[in-house]
C-alpha cells in the first residue's frame, strides 16, 4: 500500500510540472529551472517558446517602413524609369541640378536651368524643395513666348527662383501651406483628397528625393509674384542683383 501511494505521489508531481509548462509559468525563476530538470519534454518545448522572440525584429524593421514612406507618389510617377538614370533610386544619390537632367519628363526644365546658369548653384544648395514644371507644363506656354523666356537669362532666372523654397517639404507640409520662394514671392499649397495644388498647378508626382532636395513635378509653370530675393536666401546670383521690376519687364509664363 505504501509503495502504491508513493508511486501515485510521484505521478502527481510529474503531471503538475507538465501542466505548468503548458501554461507558460516556467519562463523565469527557480520553478522554471526545476521544470526543465525534471520534465523530459522540456528540450522540445523551450526552443519553440523562446526562438520566435529573437526572430521577430526583422519583420518590424523601421528601415523598411522608412523606405516605403519615402517613395514618390502620384500618377505622373509612373513615367519615371524603374531603374538606371532617372529612376528614384538613382536620383536619390544625385544633387538636384544634375538629377533634373536625368528625368525624361523634365528635359525642358533641365535646359532652362542650364540656360539660366543655375545648375551648379542648385547642386550646392542644402535642403530645398523644387516645384518642377514638366515638359507638358512648358508646352502650355505659346512657343514664341517660351522662346523669348528661354533666351532671356534674367527673366528665366527669376522664374526658376520662384519655383524653389527652403527646406525639404513633405506632403503634410503642403496640405495647407504658404511659403516664401527664393525669388522673394509667395506660393500657397493645398490638398483636396489625393490631389495637391501649388498655386494653380497640380502635383503630378510628389516627394521625389534627390541628394539635397525634394522635388514635386507640377503640370503648370508658376507665375512669379512680386518679391525681391535676398542674397542669403537665393541659390542664384542673377535674381539677387536684379530689380524687383524684372519679372514685369521681361516675358513671363501666360
Amino acid at each position: 500500500m505504501n509503495n502504491r501511494l508513493l508511486a501515485l505521489s510521484v505521478a502527481a508531481v510529474a503531471v503538475s510540472f507538465t501542466t505548468a509548462y503548458g501554461a507558460g509559468t516556467y519562463s523565469s525563476g527557480a520553478g522554471a529551472a526545476v521544470a526543465r530538470a525534471t520534465v523530459s519534454p522540456a528540450p522540445e518545448v523551450t526552443p519553440t517558446e523562446e526562438t520566435p522572440t529573437g526572430t521577430a525584429s526583422p519583420e518590424t524593421s523601421p528601415t523598411a517602413t522608412a523606405s516605403e514612406s519615402a517613395s514618390p507618389v502620384g500618377p505622373g510617377c509612373a513615367a519615371l524609369p524603374t531603374s538606371g538614370p532617372g529612376s528614384p533610386a538613382e536620383l536619390a544619390n544625385e544633387p538636384v541640378g544634375t538629377a533634373l537632367s536625368h528625368v525624361p519628363t523634365l528635359s525642358t526644365l533641365a535646359t532652362a536651368a542650364q540656360k539660366a546658369g543655375v545648375v551648379q548653384t542648385l547642386n550646392s544648395a542644402e535642403d530645398i524643395t523644387v516645384f518642377a514644371p514638366s515638359n507638358d507644363a512648358f508646352n502650355k506656354i505659346p512657343k514664341n513666348q517660351l522662346d523669348k523666356i528661354l533666351a532671356d537669362r534674367q527673366a528665366l532666372s527669376t522664374i526658376l527662383a520662384y519655383h524653389v523654397v527652403k527646406g525639404r517639404k513633405t506632403p503634410t507640409d503642403l496640405e495647407k501651406g504658404s511659403f516664401t520662394t527664393l525669388q522673394g514671392g509667395t506660393i500657397t499649397t493645398s490638398r483636396s483628397g489625393q490631389t495637391f495644388k501649388v498655386n494653380d498647378a497640380t502635383v503630378v508626382c510628389g516627394g521625389l528625393r534627390t541628394r539635397n532636395a525634394t522635388v514635386y513635378i507640377i503640370d503648370t509653370v508658376l507665375k512669379p509674384t512680386a518679391g525681391t530675393a535676398s542674397p542669403t536666401s537665393s541659390p542664384t546670383s542673377s535674381p539677387t542683383s536684379s530689380p524687383t521690376s524684372s519679372p514685369t519687364s521681361s516675358p513671363t509664363p501666360s
